[in-house]
């Protein structure tokens, strides 16, 4: 902007009056989004203690060690689910339910879950083993498939490629915490304005 244009700009503005603020200071909003949080937090945690019901211990399908495990609940899109499929999401966590009891293996993926929800991953691994020793066979490996599809917190999930572990692992795509979504919002938010 020139010199000239400067000038010509204050003088458009000489003897305006500065509209007052018709917004809440940013430290009563920080304090709304941190009881927000807060409360999302509490929800989360109170509808993981509400699943436990859900994933029973009592009947499961069986599955054979080799099978193949896939699931996606519907509005999933197509390539996203074939990228997990891929392995071609990085896998920001793991959990091994090897040598795990069926009962320690849901406790322990609920708790895993849970925790990943709060760190914001996306893709994650777990490892319930093919189960060819156990007895019935591949036990675990059909209670965690069964578990699976009842969290709302799990979008996809699908058996490993060989090079990851095969039939006895699991690629698990899980849905966006509050904040990521939010984030993604003003992302593009910013790009459009």
């Amino acid at each position: 902007m020139s010199h000239n244009d400067w000038s010509s700009f204050l003088d458009e503005m000489d003897g305006l009056t500065p509209l007052k603020q018709d917004t809440l200071p940013a430290s009563h909003a920080s304090k709304r989004d941190a009881a927000t949080i807060a409360a999302r937090r509490k929800a989360a945690e109170t509808s993981a203690e509400a699943a436990l019901p859900l994933l029973s211990l009592d009947h499961v399908a069986l599955l054979r060690p080799d099978d193949m495990v896939s699931y996606k609940k519907p509005g999933v899109q197509e390539g996203v689910f074939k990228k997990l499929r891929l392995g071609k999401y990085p896998c920001d966590a793991r959990l091994d339910l090897h040598h795990h009891s069926v009962e320690k293996a849901r406790d322990a993926l609920l708790n895993f879950l849970q925790g990943c929800l709060r760190r914001n991953l996306r893709a994650v691994m777990i490892v319930h083993g093919k189960g060819e020793r156990s007895q019935p066979p591949a036990l675990l490996k059909s209670y965690v498939s069964g578990w699976l599809p009842q969290l709302p917190e799990v979008l996809a999930c699908h058996s490993a490629l060989h090079q990851h572990g095969g039939s006895g692992c699991l690629y698990v795509l899980l849905r966006k915490s509050e904040q990521a979504k939010q984030d993604t919002r003003e992302r593009l938010q910013s790009r459009q304005g």
